[in-house]
């Protein structure tokens, strides 16, 4: 388990989707001590993405004529995502979305196909003495104390 923060008692779950119409693939997921881990997380996986649905032409591993280049539409799920993860608009709106106890969400979309990317506070229950409790319900051990 992770270190909840101890200012607002909550941890932070951002988790990647993809998929077309019927259908949803869970792509990545992690649980954050902060809002902001979370969310770097989150634009760290927004270039992954990117990067794999549209890669430099001159990448060096890629076999000879293994890329193919396409009309650019107005939705280009790649663009959009780098777009969100370059915008500090984007990063305003999800730290105070988070900050106030809410979701966050981005979809890129490509034809049926999409890209969502999520964070939510996780807030974890206090016991009486102030320690959050762990997955098992029982109270999660004090931080050792250091030696002089």
């Amino acid at each position: 388990m992770t270190a909840a923060c101890p200012a607002t008692g909550a941890e932070y779950l951002a988790e990647v989707h993809g998929g077309a119409a019927a259908s949803s693939v869970f792509l990545g997921g992690v649980i954050a001590p902060t809002r902001r881990l979370a969310l770097r997380w989150l634009h760290h996986q927004a270039h992954r993405l990117a990067d794999a649905l549209d890669p430099d032409p001159h990448t060096t591993h890629l076999p000879p004529h293994a890329l193919r280049p396409t009309p650019r539409t107005a939705e280009h799920a790649p663009t959009q995502l780098r777009f969100w993860a370059a915008d500090l608009t984007y990063a305003e709106e999800a730290t105070d979305r988070l900050a106030t106890g809410h979701p966050y969400r981005f979809t890129a979309r490509q034809g049926p196909a999409w890209y969502q990317l999520t964070a939510r506070p996780l807030h974890i229950p206090q016991t009486p003495s102030g320690r959050p409790r762990d997955g098992g319900g029982r109270t999660a051990a004090p931080p050792p104390r250091r030696q002089p």
